[in-house]
């Protein structure tokens, strides 16, 4: 492994174990690309870190979109997880739309507007999570993941209102609001009350209602995994990690301290069991 593969999987070890370990049980050919993959969402996901106001955030993420678009890895300026993913793109036949659509989404994390709406939480989703996950469909196995696009949707819905639940307390720190209009106005909220976390009861049954949706979307996920083809296995075994981490929201505490991690034994016996004998 040359010293960019290393940077790539060394950016993904740290930022998302999940998914690192996934990559593991994906065919030695296939690790590079994936690396690519999730190290650009590590890099993007971290923006939000490197600013005090959005248009810098939003600047970086044009200069991420003109990479692409360029379609070259000299246009990346020496960039490793630029350069590579621009490889990896071409290799591998990513659709460049996905990129875009992605990079559109994430500009909502850059500013502190509520989300408007269910169907607005469950497409930033979709265009971010679940992209990733057809994404990694695609570099796996390009002629069997078209047929679980759904799949990957409801996916991508599970795991990431998963991950927002758990990090309320990061993102009410900052005065972000990824909790739809409505679920907020059905446990007596707004978004200065969200942020503020004073009404413990209504705080309760919104994080009730998040998490709710979250087992909605692991369900339908479910319904359809069975079917998964051992090659696509690798882009979805993060869910297996994804009930065990509904299960330790407390939505009594949910919003002020930070859920724990499974124990790293217990997550990585998930993902084997899931990699060897699927859904």
């Amino acid at each position: 492994m040359d010293q960019r593969a290393h940077h790539l999987r060394d950016i993904v070890r740290k930022a998302d174990p999940d998914r690192y370990l996934s990559v593991l049980y994906a065919p030695e050919d296939r690790r590079d690309a994936l690396y690519a993959l999730y190290a650009f969402d590590a890099e993007i996901a971290r923006i939000r870190d490197l600013i005090s106001e959005p248009m810098p955030g939003e600047i970086r993420l044009q200069w991420w979109r003109d990479v692409i678009s360029a379609g070259t890895p000299e246009a990346a300026g020496g960039h490793p997880v630029a350069s590579a993913l621009v490889e990896t793109i071409v290799k591998c036949a990513l659709p460049t739309a996905a990129f875009d659509n992605y990079l559109d989404a994430r500009i909502f994390d850059l500013y502190d507007d509520p989300m408007p709406g269910r169907n607005e939480l469950e497409g930033y989703c979709g265009e971010t999570t679940s992209a990733l996950i057809q994404l990694a469909s695609l570099i796996l196995d390009p002629s069997a993941a078209p047929a679980f696009s759904e799949v990957s949707g409801h996916a991508g819905c599970a795991q990431r209102i998963t991950a927002l639940v758990r990090a309320m307390p990061l993102h009410r720190a900052r005065g972000q609001c990824y909790v739809p209009a409505e679920i907020l106005a059905a446990a007596g909220l707004d978004r200065a009350a969200y942020v503020s976390g004073q009404q413990r009861l209504a705080m309760r049954l919104m994080v009730e209602a998040m998490t709710s949706l979250a087992r909605e979307h692991l369900r339908a996920f479910q319904a359809g995994a069975a079917q998964l083809p051992e090659s696509l296995r690798p882009a979805f075994l993060p869910l297996a990690v994804t009930p065990a981490n509904l299960s330790r929201v407390d939505p009594s505490d949910a919003w002020g301290t930070p859920t724990l991690d499974p124990f790293a034994l217990h997550r990585q016996w998930l993902m084997f069991r899931h990699a060897r004998q699927g859904w």
